[in-house]
């Protein structure tokens, strides 16, 4: 045997074997990327549905009450889930994605102790929580909408100039807020 050949033999199988490694991690890493992406888009989905569930619930609790508003305010954000899916918000969403859950999260807090405080749906105690919540909850549609790779969308896309929906509000635009209510 020469040792020509032998060396181009060993050289090549090296070369096959390297070639077979480097194809498989990529491989593996593309799929692990994939995987977070999916793992992302649910939670991040997970976490809006969440917020709008306890949402809907507190704006409830303002508009009829309660017997114990503290107690019925703190099962909306319980029931709704939000407290577990923020904690998975945190383990798989990037920095900015998680940064601005959690500002829509302290938000609704806040919509929670104020509801719990008894503002009812109609005073300004409530809409001056309200309206910075809903912009919180619009700057987290963007972000994630950003991450993903979705085009970006702005207020005047739904022929509004802000996302925090006082210019909508017939309550804010009554007492005297920025902008009055839009008119129909």
């Amino acid at each position: 045997m020469e040792w020509g050949t032998l060396v181009a033999t060993l050289g090549g199988g090296l070369i096959a074997i390297a070639g077979t490694v480097l194809a498989d991690r990529l491989r593996t890493r593309q799929e692990h990327r994939r995987g977070l992406q999916a793992r992302r888009r649910d939670v991040y989905t997970e976490f809006i549905a969440a917020a709008g569930l306890a949402h809907t619930e507190l704006r409830r609790l303002a508009q009829n009450g309660a017997a114990d508003l503290e107690e019925a305010s703190r099962l909306a954000l319980t029931d709704a889930r939000i407290y577990e899916v923020r904690e998975r918000l945190f383990i798989d969403a990037s920095a900015r994605i998680a940064g601005s859950g959690q500002t829509m999260f302290e938000r609704l807090r806040a919509l929670r102790r104020a509801v719990a405080t008894g503002a009812g749906l109609s005073t300004p105690a409530f809409h001056d929580i309200y309206h910075p919540y809903l912009n919180a909850v619009w700057a987290y549609r963007e972000a994630v909408r950003d991450e993903l790779g979705g085009h970006a969308i702005t207020p005047a896309d739904f022929g509004w100039s802000k996302w925090d929906g006082r210019e909508r509000c017939a309550h804010c635009g009554q007492h005297g807020a920025d902008t009055p209510p839009e008119q129909p």
